[in-house]
């Protein structure tokens, strides 16, 4: 009896530590659940939080134009062909693949075992439903960058297929690595939802997209490469620079992209945050609108060239990192040839306005979005410009909008766009989609981004004709005549070639930028 009245009474005083223990660490003298968040050493209950610089537009990965809208796609999402961080091409959902010698047929085996966020099975039927989504509508981006030149898919077997071409594109094995499956039955039953919820069989699936304020994905445990992964990732578009540093300082953040340069040294200093130096392929220019009035005449987007000083955009605008744009494609492209840069100069420049008849100046307008650097550099290309008689009128809109104002218009006498203050990141093995999608007459909006409405009918039958060579000598060739052709016409002001900045928490491991500025989280962990 006694022995027992002993463990009544040792329980009761076991409950009452518990209890006081309880009570402590919701008080001011425990750590709260908040400040423990993200502190376990595995991935298990952690989120990580990554703010960028500006929205994300659309998560349908065969019509996506920006890089933030194709970042978050690529925790969700995988190609047949992946890259790694270098930018180069290395296999992802299948294992080997081969090309013919007339460049023609690419044929993949595939990975087994890989399932669908929505549980539906990985295969080659699977692939052949994404890959044919993107040849039957002419609206998807993808579909202009070589999947329109696809004559025939054909299933070898469970996990095997080939892919043949009408002519060789020598930028299609870069098209396998941005053409990301879909589920086949998002496809097959809820194809509105594609670019809202999309299913894939990437790390992480989807959870939800509050417009404007945040993306939120959770890790799949189903993915075929196992690893200790977080458990979460919340993605946040926060333009102002300021913001974004205040998060990564305090850990409200834990990845911040870009890191904006005049807070470097603020950051640097800082012990727990790293900083990250990318050399990009992430070219920074103006387009000018060829095909409207004054902007028609060469003579007046040389002047404009002549009057932008590009040493001090590299200084003023982003702090003395990145390199002035020498060419059409930065230097990391495969096939760049340097050109003959256009050298501040503004009595070379006033020059020309006169023989244009513009020597008194004209109005004009600069579009671009609400990020702050964005806004920097508009107001940079501003001043540099009044001092040729060119008044220039900022207009910021916020991303999706600026979008739907580009790519909306039908037909080049449409658009509105006088210049664009925008940049382009292409893989460094694909000098196609550097030049493509920019400069042939094919890809005026909305069917590709030559902004610049720049037709030349060399260029269109050199991009034609290098799409459709093996060999790289002629290729390397070709492209030597396409980017001083281009350079000389000026749709662009050249600007710079950025060297990309990110900053992050120093208990963030497997996270890294791309050449292209694309966030890869494939290994995403907290220390």
């Amino acid at each position: 009896m006694r022995r027992l009245l002993g463990w009544k009474k040792l329980c009761v005083l076991l409950i009452s530590l518990m209890l006081m223990a309880g009570c402590s660490s919701e008080e001011s003298g425990g750590t709260s659940e908040k400040e423990n968040s993200g502190k376990s050493a595995s991935g298990k209950d952690q989120e990580l939080v990554i703010a960028v610089n500006e929205n994300f537009i659309s998560m349908d990965p065969h019509n996506t134009g920006d890089t933030n809208s194709n970042s978050v796609q690529t925790a969700m999402l995988e190609g047949l062909l992946g890259s790694d961080e270098e930018g180069q091409i290395i296999p992802q959902l299948a294992e080997e693949y081969s090309v013919s010698d007339d460049a023609l047929e690419y044929t993949f085996k595939l990975r087994q075992g890989v399932t669908f966020h929505d549980g539906e099975p990985f295969n080659a039927e699977a692939v052949k439903t994404s890959f044919e989504r993107i040849m039957k509508d002419e609206s998807l981006r993808l579909n202009s960058r070589g999947f329109n030149l696809i004559t025939s898919i054909d299933v070898m077997d469970e996990f095997q297929i080939k892919v043949t071409l009408k002519e060789p594109y020598a930028g299609m094995l870069t098209r396998f690595v941005s053409s990301k499956i879909l589920s086949p039955k998002l496809i097959n039953d809820s194809s509105s939802d594609i670019g809202k919820t999309p299913v894939g069989t990437g790390p992480f699936k989807f959870v939800e997209w509050v417009q404007g304020d945040h993306l939120t994905v959770e890790r799949f445990d189903d993915y075929w490469n196992k690893a200790d992964r977080v458990k979460k990732i919340t993605y946040k578009p926060v333009p102002e620079n300021g913001s974004r540093v205040a998060m990564l300082k305090t850990g409200e953040a834990h990845v911040i992209y870009p890191a904006p340069v005049q807070n470097l040294k603020e950051l640097e200093s800082n012990s727990d945050v790293e900083i990250h130096k990318i050399p990009s392929t992430i070219a920074r220019y103006v387009s000018i609108n060829t095909m409207k009035e004054p902007y028609d005449d060469v003579r007046i987007r040389q002047a404009i060239n002549y009057a932008v000083n590009k040493e001090a955009f590299i200084s003023v605008v982003n702090s003395g990192y990145g390199l002035p744009l020498d060419s059409i494609i930065p230097n990391k492209t495969q096939f760049y040839a340097k050109q003959e840069t256009y050298d501040h100069n503004i009595e070379k420049a006033k020059e020309l306005m006169k023989e244009a008849g513009f020597e008194d100046g004209f109005n004009a307008e600069i579009w671009g979005n609400t990020n702050s650097d964005t806004l920097k550099g508009m107001q940079f290309i501003q001043q540099q410009l009044k001092e040729i008689g060119i008044t220039v009128e900022i207009k910021s809109m916020e991303e999706g909008t600026l979008s739907d104002e580009i790519y909306g218009a039908q037909t080049p006498e449409e658009a509105k766009v006088q210049m664009w203050y925008v940049s382009w990141s292409a893989y460094p093995s694909d000098t196609t989609n550097a030049t493509k999608p920019l400069f042939s007459s094919s890809s005026f909006p909305p069917d590709g981004a030559n902004t610049a409405y720049y037709k030349n009918d060399d260029v269109d039958k050199w991009i034609t004709e290098v799409n459709q060579t093996a060999d790289p000598d002629k290729q390397a060739e070709i492209y030597n005549n396409i980017q001083s052709t281009i350079y000389k016409d000026a749709p662009w002001i050249f600007l710079g070639v950025d060297e990309i900045l990110a900053g992050s928490r120093s208990n963030v491991e497997g996270v890294f930028i791309s050449p292209t500025g694309g966030i890869n989280v494939t290994d995403a962990n907290l220390k």
